[in-house]
């Protein structure tokens, strides 16, 4: 591989790899579920930045491969350590439901204004962040969506009825959420 087939991937491998850095430095602040989780949760949730970028569209596919790797990931805690996962699905259900439910609630006031994905993305980030890692990585992505989007309006880089993806300020939104929580 030549280095201009390998300078356009660069981006594409270092974000994950500075994310998983810093997960390592906080691995004494968290449970070794956690920390699979939020590695979990970082990959899948750059892989879906990226791809809304790119496309526009976050597949059902790319959410469900993120469901069945937080499903899999539960079951042996189910059975390790019963009584800490039935506090942490109740925790993880919360959060499902309030990471789907309020952007199904703006997906519908909005008039599809807002993307499917966006809804389906958020609704399975909410099983691995819970109910209060959830809302602040909602509002931290959609503040610096706003920001960008006043910016860019500002500077007449796109107009009203332009469109961005949601997914990379989510992704952001979530970053923080884990690194600061």
């Amino acid at each position: 591989m030549t280095i201009k087939k390998l300078k356009p991937a660069l981006p594409y491998v270092g974000l994950p790899a500075l994310g998983i850095a810093l997960l390592v430095v906080r691995v004494g602040q968290m449970d070794g579920f956690i920390l699979l989780w939020c590695t979990l949760l970082l990959v899948f949730g750059y892989i879906t930045a990226v791809r809304d970028i790119k496309t526009k569209k976050i597949p059902n596919s790319l959410v469900l491969a993120m469901l069945a790797a937080w499903l899999v990931t539960m079951l042996p805690m189910v059975f390790l350590e019963t009584h800490a996962s039935v506090t942490l699905l109740v925790d993880s259900a919360l959060g499902f439901a309030l990471g789907g439910g309020l952007f199904l609630l703006v997906y519908i006031i909005s008039r599809k204004g807002l993307g499917g994905g966006d809804v389906k993305f958020m609704a399975v980030a909410g099983l691995y962040l819970g109910f209060y890692g959830v809302i602040p990585a909602m509002l931290y992505g959609t503040v610096l969506a706003s920001l960008t989007g006043i910016v860019l309006l500002l500077s007449k880089k796109i107009g009203r009825k332009d469109t961005m993806p949601l997914a990379p300020f989510l992704f952001a939104g979530i970053l923080i959420t884990i690194f600061f929580m």
